[in-house]
């Protein structure tokens, strides 16, 4: 591999590492997520995933990269054998359907940029999401037609993410400096306003208020273990493509505690961002903060619309700037995907990476477009929920126990602290083989009981069958997959520091 295919520097890969993690989950879903399980008391539980779930599947996924130099499906391959290459094109073609959906909320932030300026939807967000704007159908099977107004935005969105990555790594060294920084300003800027207005002060409280009791509650921990999972982009393959591109002897373990603390960092601070903006919006109407309390589209796109009309100075500059900072941050997440997409498909394919770059765009929008019909909005929910309560930690589940027992938590852990400053311990090892795959089992169970008891959404048991195909179908998919590309050669092969490493751990590690 030349230096030009290589990150230019450690702060690059850390900051695209960083963009990669931080995304809509840290604004719409851990406030929420927090206030939902013990205001303040939530943090402990999510520290300890952080640190036994978080830091060591970041690690885990980022150094199976870094040691195959390949793609997902290339480094599953490279590393284990073809027998197990079926999970990386699992994680492909999930990644596919979270960006089709993922990128047409981003650009329904396009659109609200412009609403922004105008606080176009008046006195009535609810209204001007749902019906003006969406033209929400009345079910989930009367799709309606294509809404334009949000075909526009993802022909805009999808624009930027190809101009983002059509030349690798050097365009997302480029980009990574504006989707990252970005960011980070708009959202001190909307805590700095958010917590000079008045009654702010009881949102916070509602926030960050402990409730020690809810620790008790096995709910409580497998939330926090989920909210880790998700915001840092772990079953994506992400970062198994991006550590393909660095140069030998990087310390993988010193970015990795910089990168997952950076992005609980930063999901802490949106907590706050939304919840003194939640405690105004209580304050002027008059109603109790759990009363105004929301989380997911509901939070971005009604209620801090209203808040935001409230504001005593400026609102459309401060609501363009939180749409700015949602689209963003939206744009970074799924230009890290496309890119682990592509790069996972340049190992098979002989094409130029300007032409790949295109195919993949152009292809995950199209599959989008189901979601951009005026019954979208219903099949987003429907799709998001089966695929962070079941997909995705199925994902985590194959990954540890493909790495931690096929092929050995201990001899990656070692090639890791080859370079490592601060070497990682056993601890690691435990993690990966065992704690990592029974909190996931125990959480896939727990939410499969939840949804015997209860149908997601009271949507039909049609539209629940669509759902758990999508859970089923998807392994079935990646195994044929599988046989088509399975044993073509990756177009990179392991550095020579990386097979010397090998070689000197070639002395099997007690693995019983």
């Amino acid at each position: 591999m030349s230096a030009e295919e290589r990150w230019s520097s450690r702060f690059t890969f850390i900051l695209a590492g960083i963009g990669a993690a931080i995304g809509l989950g840290n604004l719409w879903r851990f406030p929420y997520v927090c206030y939902d399980n013990g205001g303040g008391a939530f943090l402990i539980p999510y520290i300890v995933a952080l640190l036994f779930a978080g830091v060591p599947l970041w690690l885990m996924e980022s150094a199976l990269g870094y040691r195959a130099r390949a793609g997902v499906p290339g480094s599953f391959r490279t590393l284990i054998g073809r027998k197990v290459e079926w999970i990386g094109w699992l994680v492909v073609i999930l990644t596919v359907i979270l960006m089709a959906y993922y990128s047409v909320i981003m650009a329904w932030g396009v659109n609200y940029i412009g609403f922004a300026s105008t606080l176009a939807w008046g006195s009535d967000p609810e209204g001007f999401f749902h019906e003006t704007f969406l033209h929400l159908s009345p079910d989930i099977f009367t799709l309606g037609g294509l809404n334009w107004a949000v075909v526009l935005g993802a022909v805009i969105s999808w624009t930027a993410v190809y101009v983002s990555i059509f030349r690798g790594i050097r365009s997302v060294e480029k980009v990574v400096w504006l989707t990252v920084l970005l960011p980070w300003l708009c959202l001190i800027m909307m805590v700095v306003r958010g917590v000079t207005l008045p009654g702010a002060l009881d949102g916070l409280v509602y926030y960050l208020t402990p409730d020690f009791a809810a620790l008790m509650r096995p709910g409580v921990w497998v939330a926090a273990f989920g909210q880790i999972f998700y915001s840092l982009s772990i079953g994506m393959g992400i970062m198994i493509a991006y550590a393909k591109f660095l140069p030998d002897r990087h310390d993988l373990v010193r970015s990795g505690y910089v990168i997952c603390i950076a992005n609980g960092v930063t999901s802490l601070i949106a907590g706050v961002a939304v919840f003194s903006t939640l405690g105004y919006l209580a304050h002027t109407t008059g109603v109790p903060v759990p009363e105004v309390v929301k989380g997911g589209v509901e939070l971005v796109f009604v209620v801090y619309p209203a808040a935001i009309s409230l504001l005593p100075l400026a609102p459309e500059i401060f609501g363009i700037l939180f749409f700015l900072m949602f689209v963003t941050l939206a744009v970074d997440s799924i230009f890290a995907a496309v890119e682990g997409i592509s790069i996972s498909l340049e190992d098979y394919l002989g094409i130029p990476r300007v032409l790949l770059s295109a195919m993949v765009s152009a292809g995950v929008f199209l599959v989008g477009l189901l979601f951009m019909t005026n019954g979208g909005l219903y099949w987003i929910d429907l799709i998001d929920s089966y695929y962070n309560s079941f997909a995705v930690l199925i994902v985590g589940i194959l990954e540890a126990i493909a790495i931690g027992h096929l092929y050995g938590a201990g001899r990656l852990r070692s090639f890791m602290n080859e370079s490592a400053s601060h070497p990682v311990g056993e601890w690691w090892d435990v993690c990966i083989r065992y704690l990592v795959p029974v909190v996931l089992i125990v959480a896939v169970a727990m939410n499969l009981i939840d949804r015997i008891g209860t149908p997601y959404g009271g949507y039909p048991p049609l539209a629940q069958a669509v759902g758990l195909a999508l859970v089923f179908g998807a392994p079935i998919a990646a195994v044929a997959i599988s046989g088509v590309f399975g044993g073509k050669p990756s177009r990179d092969e392991p550095s020579e520091w990386a097979l010397q490493t090998e070689e000197e751990d070639a002395e099997p590690v007690a693995e019983d």
